[in-house]
Formats: C-alpha cells, structure tokens, sequence
C-alpha cells in the first residue's frame, strides 16, 4: 500500500517558518510607524511634503477597468505559477516570466484607467514629455543642458528632466522622432522595457546560482508589490537597463552562451561583457544614483573569481561616457549642479532623521512581505556564506549561497542609497532598480509555503493600486 502522508516538518523547519513571519509582522510595524509618525510630522509642519507618508501617494480608493484582469492575472500566478515554473523549457519560462509580468504590471497600471495609469504618467509638469520640443537642435541642447538645472536658471527643467543625466529625457527624444510621440508611446515604452527586469534577473541567477534556484523565483519576480511603480515611471525602465548590465555581465563571467538572443548557442563573453559595458554607461546616463550599481557587478565578479570581461566592460561605459562629453555634457557638473538643485526643493526641509528609517519602510511595501521573509533568511544565511568568499576559500559552491551574496549586494546597494541622504521620499520608485533584485531571494523560502506567500504579495499590490492614487 502507498502511503500518503504529508512529509513531516522538522523543528528546525518550524521555528524557520515562525521566524519568516515575525519578519514580515515586524516589517509591518515598520510601516505603520512610519505612517503614522509621517502622518503627525506632516501634519505638523508639512516637512514631508507627502500627503499619505511614507508613501508619495494620496488616499483614493477605487476600481478600474484593470481590477478585474489584475485578479486574474494574480490568481493565476499563486495557483499555476510554482508548477509551471518547475517543468517549463528554460526559454519558455524566461519569456513567461517577462509576459506575466507586464501582464501584471499592465494590469495594475489600467486601475487607474489608461489615461490616468499609463498615458498621462510622463506628461505632467515635472516629467520628461513637457521638454521634447526643447531638443529640436540636439547638440546645443546637450551642451546647455547644465544651465538649466538649477531652480533659479533661466528657463529650468522640470523635476525629473533636471534630477537625472539627458539619457533619461533623450529616450523619449528619440520615440517622438521615429513618429512614437506622446504619452501613450512613453508609458507603453517603460512599461514594456521596465518589466523586461524579470527576464534579466532570471537570466542572472541562474548563470550565478543555478537553475534550479532561478526556477524557484520566478513566480515572485513577477508577482512583486514594486509592478505598481514600474508600470507608472521611467525609473521601472531605469531598473531593466541595469538588470540587463548585470545579466550581461554574469553570462561574460560565467562564459555561457545566451540562447535566448538567437546566437546560435556560440560562446559570446566578450559580446556580452562588451554590452554590459554600455549598457552600463547608459544607465549612469540614466540617473546619477546608479552609479551604485557597480556594487552589485562587484559581487557578480567576486562570485565568479574573474576579472576577465573588466577590460571590455570598462571600455563599453567610457564609449558612452566619451560620447556624451564630446556632446558637450559633463556627467560630474551635472550631478553637483543636482545635488544644489535637489537641496533648493523639498529636500531642503524634508527630514533626514524620518526618511532614513521611512525609505525603508516604503521599500518594505514595493518588494513585499514574501520578500521580506526571504531576506531574513538570506541575512541568516550570511555568516557562512561569507566566510566561503575569503579569497583562500576558493569559488562558493553551494547556490543558496551563492543566491544570498548576489541579493545581499543589491541590499547593500540600496542601503548606501540610503544613508546618502540624496533620496528623501519617493524611493518607491527611485529604488526601483535595486528592489528588481530582492524577490530572487523567494527562491529560499520553504516550497510549501510558496502560495501562502504569493498570495501575500498579491494581495499587498492590490491594496496598494486600489486604495491609494499614486505619485509620478
């Protein structure tokens, strides 16, 4: 007779599983502190300059024509997801992910209806779309680009235009001159690019931690609290460039072909790291504050003991470097004319004390508690993991940790952003780019437990998108 018992869960298990959810209870409590102490700051002095802290978000609860689609989407995710996940080819399954998530994300954006949700995102009056005439004669644009950052320049940018590198605003420059003008084109364009993140960190993980691993997280990259932003910002388009650079760089490191590009299977490490390279100097064009990605490439080279594809990574991002400054934009005056601009806005009066401990509470409610979870198992896994990266340890070999180091660095990366004090507010969207990372370490968290936890995260993204109007 074959028996049918459920495997018996050890105590060791058990108190895992009670630690998990004291993490994400106490990540909880994190958030209501945080709104709550914001709430009576901003209610005080208006300091905050948010209107539903720590959240850049106004409460506005509502249904939308996405409201129906987004339940599917995220029913469909919990309940097919893991198996799908485990026996899909591995092409297939990268492109599923990267489709369930702009599905997702679309989903949760067209709550809001297209105009509001997508179409009307990027041409407000701090974003992109309101300067593309202003480029109509690229090169002295480029060359005066400087003089109109600061508040108090003649004829300054608008927030977002003056807050980043012209890469950023040259995107949409581009889409309206090959006839994709509008915010309809814009919102589709970082929309469909920002959910590419998903494809891109799969990749990575399994070229660094293995498939299996891989596998494990892809129903969490996609079914992630963050797609509210993605689908609403550039700054989700901002995070797939990036991923895209490390991907690149993992496969150069690691000397793996990339099928998925229909190259033939053919060894291409010096193509890839080549491309990281200049993927990386765009996205340094991009935004100023993702120069930190470089903490995340360091990991990716440490755990793969090489420094080989470095010469042609370097000289990738001097390619895009060179071709800016020959432009006439200087990168380093742009970022200290940022840094005046940034301190003669809200940063000004926006306390650091609060948002110090608030951005992480905002990171808290993009990444999820199925996330948080993971990483209080990550963090727990850390001593011993670090102990097999001395360098007389030799290569790790054990994918777990492996997978802890590359979501520790992200970690680590978004905390520098932190304690820079360069991003008061707002990190929900801002740290887009670092958050894309976390939901890989789900792929710890016990297999009978991985429902539960979706249905966590799905939950917390649908409150979010239905009870608040969200900012940018």
């Amino acid at each position: 007779m074959t028996s049918c018992a459920t495997p018996r869960v050890t105590s060791e298990e058990r108190a895992g599983r009670r630690l998990d959810l004291v993490a994400a209870a106490a990540a909880a409590l994190l958030v209501v502190a945080a709104a709550v102490v914001g709430t009576v700051i901003e209610r005080a002095n208006g300091s905050l300059h948010v209107n539903w802290p720590p959240l850049y978000a106004s409460w506005s609860p509502h249904l939308g024509p996405g409201t129906p689609a987004a339940v599917v989407i995220a029913v469909l995710v919990i309940v097919h997801g893991p198996p799908l996940a485990a026996r899909l080819p591995w092409r297939r399954l990268v492109v599923l992910g990267w489709a369930g998530s702009l599905a997702w994300t679309g989903a949760l954006a067209m709550i809001d209806g297209w105009r509001t949700g997508i179409a009307g995102r990027l041409t407000t009056a701090y974003e992109y779309l309101t300067v593309i005439d202003r480029f109509d004669d690229l090169g002295p644009a480029l060359r005066d680009f400087t003089h109109h950052i600061l508040n108090n320049a003649p004829d300054h940018w608008p927030a977002h235009v003056a807050g980043h590198p012209p890469a950023a605003v040259l995107t949409f420059v581009g889409l309206d001159r090959i006839g994709l003008g509008g915010g309809g084109w814009a919102g589709l364009w970082c929309l469909i690019v920002g959910t590419s993140a998903v494809a891109a960190v799969l990749i990575t993980v399994r070229a660094l931690a293995g498939e299996p691993l891989a596998r494990r997280a892809a129903p969490f990259l996609v079914l992630v609290p963050s797609a509210v932003w993605v689908g609403t910002s550039a700054d989700g388009y901002f995070a797939a460039v990036a991923a895209w650079s490390l991907a690149l760089l993992a496969l150069a490191a690691t000397r793996r072909t990339l099928p998925q590009l229909s190259l033939g299977g053919a060894p291409i490490p010096a193509a890839a790291a080549l491309a990281s390279g200049l993927l990386f100097g765009l996205t340094c064009y991009l935004s100023y504050g993702l120069t930190l990605i470089a903490l995340i490439a360091a990991a990716v080279l440490w755990l793969t003991r090489t420094v080989r594809p470095l010469p042609l990574v370097a000289a990738g991002a001097a390619a895009v470097a060179v071709a800016f400054t020959v432009a006439g934009f200087s990168w380093w005056e742009g970022y200290l004319l940022l840094v005046e601009r940034y301190y003669q806005g809200a940063a000004a009066v926006r306390p650091y004390a609060y948002w110090v401990w608030g951005n992480l509470a905002c990171t808290v409610l993009i990444i999820g508690p199925a996330t948080v979870a993971a990483l209080r198992r990550a963090l727990a896994a850390a001593p011993a993991a670090g102990r097999g990266l001395r360098p007389s340890a030799g290569p790790l070999r054990d994918p777990a940790d492996r997978l802890v180091v590359l979501v520790l660095a992200a970690l680590f990366a978004l905390l520098v952003a932190d304690l820079s004090g360069m991003s008061k507010a707002e990190t929900e969207r801002i740290w887009l780019p670092f958050a894309a990372w976390l939901p890989a370490a789900c792929a710890l968290l016990p297999a009978t437990r991985r429902r539960a936890w979706l249905t966590a995260q799905a939950v917390l993204a649908l409150l979010l998108n239905h009870l608040l109007h969200t900012g940018w």
